[in-house]
């Protein structure tokens, strides 16, 4: 689950992570008299950000305003409030966004930071390693991804033993390697401690920050200041933290998505032509990638678990149905948990419930497959039954018209 910047700021604000004086705003009133109040509190400059989960936004445009970009700098709060109203209501195009960019519905609105120097932190897991890892950079305030796809000696790593912690040697190690000296290295190494602990503390997938800034400006006592952060929470981890729910923004993401949750299904939109439903999330990305391998795009990932009832199957393929792109169907099951005559009798439900016209290409593998098989292949003639993967993949392929 992404959050937006302002909230990821919140929850970095309470494990002692300094960050620009501000507040959101969701009309340009508001705005302006954010932008009021900072003024009181002796800050002279401000900036605007455009509140989507996607980076980039200070090099996208408005598509409204193509001049414009997703974060704007201001001098009075009259032009905060002007700024405002030409992102608010308008589409915003990143390169981390889709062509059709993202409806802007709300505005940070900060005090601007005299920055010295920039850099890039972050606290992921390191799935080659198994363990968490602390990444930076003194090449803050850019695309990371560039910056070290250029020069990957840039990127500092400090793998993370998930049993002790970050060390505190480890975060003075990675503070003098970025250059830090003296007492800031210190400050350095709080800074890290405090957003290893978000990411602990909140099961996140990732806490980054892009920038934080070495700071001696008057709009903060804080030397280390966060001024853009990124946090994602683990979508398998929110059970645990029903706090984390209200943080949940429907509105940035896919209607579809949002729908297969209520059911219990992990489902993520993608922009081919060919859905997919399966059981098991290593056997949906390998039906993908033998797609790919095919000729084909996968419209979406969708995995209905190991163990799956006829409700969730059907819902399943209610959810696929929604999806207008599609073209053609691909099921692969493969019963060990799961019942393949349950998947079944759920496919074949949806499809009678539906009406469905497309062509359904099935591999049914496993458990009662036999029985499964049977029941798709009478009285359902839209239904091509495939006995591998790859046979499958090609059959669903062709069927897209690929």
């Amino acid at each position: 689950m992404d959050l937006h910047e302002y909230q990821a700021k919140q929850l970095l604000t309470a494990r002692g992570v300094a960050v620009p004086a501000g507040a959101v705003a969701e009309s340009p009133a508001r705005a302006r008299t954010i932008a009021e109040r900072l003024l009181e509190s002796d800050v002279r400059r401000f900036v605007v950000k455009a509140q989507i989960h996607a980076g980039g936004r200070a090099l996208g445009s408005l598509v409204e305003h193509p001049n414009k970009a997703g974060i704007t700098f201001c001098c009075t709060p009259e032009e905060v409030e002007h700024a405002a109203s030409e992102m608010l209501g308008k589409t915003l195009v990143t390169d981390q966004t889709r062509p059709e960019g993202k409806r802007v519905l709300k505005v940070l609105v900060e005090a601007a930071i005299p920055v010295q120097r920039e850099f890039y932190a972050a606290v992921a897991l390191d799935r080659t390693k198994d363990c968490p890892v602390l990444l930076a950079s003194a090449t803050g305030g850019v695309s990371i991804e560039n910056a070290v796809s250029a020069s990957p000696n840039r990127l500092i790593k400090e793998w993370i033993d998930p049993l002790l912690g970050l060390r505190q040697f480890q975060a003075r190690r990675v503070a003098a390697a970025l250059g830090f000296v003296g007492g800031s290295i210190l400050t350095a190494a709080d800074f890290f401690h405090s957003i290893y602990r978000t990411w602990w503390e909140c099961e996140a997938m990732i806490v980054e920050i892009n920038p934080f800034v070495q700071n001696t400006g008057p709009a903060t006592q804080h030397s280390i200041i966060a001024l853009d952060a990124r946090i994602a929470i683990d979508d398998n981890a929110l059970f645990k933290h029903p706090e984390f729910e209200s943080l949940r923004d429907a509105a940035e993401e896919e209607p579809i998505e949002t729908e297969a949750r209520k059911h219990g299904l992990d489902y993520i939109k993608l922009d081919g032509n060919i859905a997919c439903l399966v059981n098991g999330a290593g056997l949906a990305m390998a039906t993908m990638d033998a797609i790919k391998q095919c000729g084909g795009t996968p419209a979406n990932f969708l995995d209905v678990g190991g163990g799956a009832s006829q409700e969730q199957v059907a819902a399943a393929f209610k959810t696929i149905l929604t999806d207008t792109n599609v073209h053609a169907i691909l099921v692969n099951i493969f019963g060990g948990i799961t019942d393949c005559a349950v998947v079944a009798r759920g496919v074949a439900a949806a499809i009678n419930q539906s009406g469905v016209r497309l062509p359904v290409v099935v591999r049914i593998e496993g458990n009662n497959a036999t029985q499964g098989r049977a029941m798709l292949v009478e009285g359902l003639s839209k239904v091509i039954v495939a006995h591998s993967i790859e046979e499958a993949a090609r059959m669903a392929v062709q069927a897209a018209g690929g």
